[in-house]
């Protein structure tokens, strides 16, 4: 299923920001409206009468439903096209797939809403600072030897018995920036430039043993405010499964694990606004955002979306496997880590290396899917990539280049050739922009011109500050 479908699809349940309507109050899910399109005729036949009237009083009756019982009820349009009334909680593997396949049919519908605004989150980070004592050379091999000496030599550190022979190392140098919601952001940088440890710093999992300054935010509330693993999900490079489980089992215990969030909350408000303007929503999407909104169920229509919008349906019954059990390629499993991030309620996105053994066609897929994804839910990403394709490249909105600790660049992805333009840097005509970007900053020098004196493009742009243009 192509990318586009899946935006077309998913377009219907957008909440978005607000969109003036000619003079009365519209849904956020799309009213079933086709039968006025349809057809130039004046006047419908008696039959199409009947079956509006009896649609009309299936709908009143749910209406009548106490509140609890009404967000949990739905109408499903049947094989033969009649609707009948479906429990959420109870919807079977051939309704689900039912429902899927009328998503999209319903794709090319009006999107029109009743006001209602998902919430975004705008995550800042101002004067990061991270630092580390290691071991270098031989000692820092993960050896049997090494192990006993570091132990005895933390031991003799504590009572000052042993000077301090590790390396004091400087992973991010005072770094800041913001990232914006409804952006995705590439995160660029040579190997061992930091951008793992940026990762996790914003993420909120950096490892005890490093010592950090500064701040990191979320709508301005910092991380001690709140419990950022519920708000953000750190998708590691690394792909750690239980192998028995099946990809269908894998999903469905992470958004069981994970919860779904303010989900039902906004449903509520969202169905209380529907009634009130007298709006009746479509009856596919109805049923999608109360099973959107419905936790406790061993399986969802949500977690059958997410198999689809990440091409894993066709795998969906498969063991995941690992060395000793056969199961999925490395390339499903890497999508199984990003689907078992996003069935969940997590608005930021933090992803580390995700095309980590994936070909550069695999990779397009699975970042435009994610692009989509970001820009109807209005979601915030920030994703590491190494040596992405230029396909791959123009999909993100916004960059941020990194390298030895240091932020070189952050704004648009449109202007970055401008910036290092300006600084005396060209691209070449048949170069790719993300190629160019990395090789700058790595151990190879530039000569400038009428001198012996040779730069890398760091020391060319270190302590120029470029003023945000959004």
């Amino acid at each position: 299923m192509d990318g586009s479908d899946i935006y077309k699809a998913t377009n219907s349940i957008r909440l978005g920001s607000r969109r003036a309507t000619s003079g009365r109050s519209s849904s956020l899910r799309s009213a079933s409206n086709s039968i006025w399109r349809n057809s130039g005729m004046e006047a419908f036949s008696k039959s199409s009468r009947e079956e509006n009237d009896e649609e009309a009083l299936k709908w009143a009756s749910l209406e009548k439903l106490p509140t609890f019982d009404r967000l949990r009820k739905g109408l499903l349009y049947g094989s033969k096209g009649a609707s009948y009334e479906v429990d959420i909680d109870s919807l079977g593997i051939e309704q689900r797939q039912h429902l899927l396949d009328r998503l999209v049919k319903v794709a090319d519908e009006d999107n029109e809403k009743v006001g209602i605004e998902l919430p975004t989150i705008e995550v800042r980070f101002e004067h990061l600072t991270v630092e580390a004592n290691v071991n270098t050379g031989s000692r820092a091999l993960p050896s049997f030897i090494n192990f006993h000496i570091d132990i005895f030599e933390g031991f003799l550190s504590k009572f000052h018995l042993l000077p301090n022979t590790k390396r004091h190392i400087t992973i991010l140098d005072d770094v800041s920036g913001i990232v914006k919601p409804s952006r995705m952001t590439l995160l660029l940088g040579p190997p061992s430039s930091g951008k793992t440890t940026l990762l996790l710093a914003l993420a909120g999992k950096l490892a005890k043993e490093l010592k950090s300054s500064g701040k990191v935010t979320y709508n301005g509330h910092e991380l001690h405010e709140f419990v950022p693993e519920r708000t953000s999900a750190y998708i590691s490079q690394n792909d750690v499964h239980i192998g028995e489980m099946t990809v269908r089992e894998t999903l469905a215990f992470s958004a069981r694990c994970q919860g779904i969030g303010s989900r039902y909350e906004m449903l509520a408000e969202l169905s209380r606004r529907e009634k009130d303007a007298n709006i009746k929503p479509d009856p596919d999407i109805d049923i999608y955002m109360k099973a959107a909104a419905t936790e406790g169920q061993e399986a969802s229509v949500v977690t059958d979306y997410t198999l689809k919008l990440l091409g894993l349906d066709i795998c969906a019954d498969t063991m995941v496997g690992d060395q000793m059990i056969r199961g999925i390629s490395g390339g499903q499993k890497k999508r199984v880590t990003t689907g078992e991030m996003i069935v969940g309620p997590s608005k930021v996105l933090l992803m580390d290396e995700i095309s980590t053994g994936l070909d550069s066609s695999t990779t397009f897929q699975i970042v435009k899917s994610l692009k989509q994804f970001l820009h109807i839910l209005e979601g915030t990403a920030v994703i590491s990539l190494l040596q992405p394709a230029p396909e791959t490249y123009d999909l993100f909105d916004d960059i941020i280049l990194l390298t030895d600790g240091k932020i070189v660049y952050q704004g648009p992805r449109d202007n970055v050739l401008e910036f290092f333009e300006s600084m005396g840097f060209k691209c070449p005509e048949r170069k790719g922009v993300a190629d160019f970007l990395q090789e700058g900053f790595l151990s190879k020098f530039h000569l400038l011109p009428n001198t012996k004196r040779h730069i890398t493009i760091l020391d060319d742009v270190s302590g120029i500050v470029k003023p945000s243009r959004y």
